[in-house]
């Protein structure tokens, strides 16, 4: 099989149920392909947990999250999930023009089939989730990626995000984001 493919190592295998079924095998086939496709980092502050590059090649999920969690005695890796989300909500806002929320909240079922796919409680992984998202979007950000693409702080009017990271510009703490631009 050419390596180009989207699964390039796993032999075609015949799903005993219809194909539109939302399946592990296809689920983990998805994943694989897009962790082919980006670059993930953890060394930055992102708001909300997770984010993106303006051109989409690289994921960054914020250096506070955990790589893990537990769920009924199991070890679970979170970042998979994370940028299942992210590259699918980016994909829905650059290609189809969606809106952030409209992207984010496709984006988080697709997110929510793939734990519920790998038989983990999407309770537990949302719970442990929003606990971070609360912690780390309380944090002064002093560590933001240059290419940190802002529309979906933008489309969300987060006026006091926005104002943050404008002073960690002039403290010299971030990169500059005024003259930044989104596609039209």
């Amino acid at each position: 099989m050419p390596t180009g493919s989207c699964h390039p190592l796993a032999p075609h295998r015949k799903l005993h149920i219809p194909d539109w079924y939302v399946s592990t095998l296809m689920l983990e086939r998805t994943l694989d392909a897009i962790l082919r496709r980006v670059t993930l980092r953890r060394d930055w502050d992102i708001p909300y947990l997770a984010g993106y590059s303006q051109d989409g090649r690289t994921i960054y999920i914020d250096r506070h999250l955990p790589l893990t969690f537990t769920d009924k005695k199991r070890t679970v890796e979170v970042d998979r999930y994370l940028i299942l989300h992210e590259s699918v909500e980016k994909a829905l806002i650059d290609e189809l023009d969606l809106h952030y929320l409209h992207a984010h909240q496709i984006a988080t079922r697709a997110e929510e089939a793939a734990v519920r796919a790998d038989r983990i409680s999407w309770r537990a992984y949302d719970a442990f989730m929003q606990k971070y998202v609360k912690s780390v979007g309380d944090e002064r950000l002093t560590h933001v990626p240059e290419d940190l693409d802002l529309k979906p702080y933008r489309d969300e009017h987060d006026r006091d995000l926005i104002a943050r990271m404008e002073k960690a510009e002039s403290d010299g703490r971030a990169p500059r984001i005024r003259s930044r631009r989104t596609k039209p």
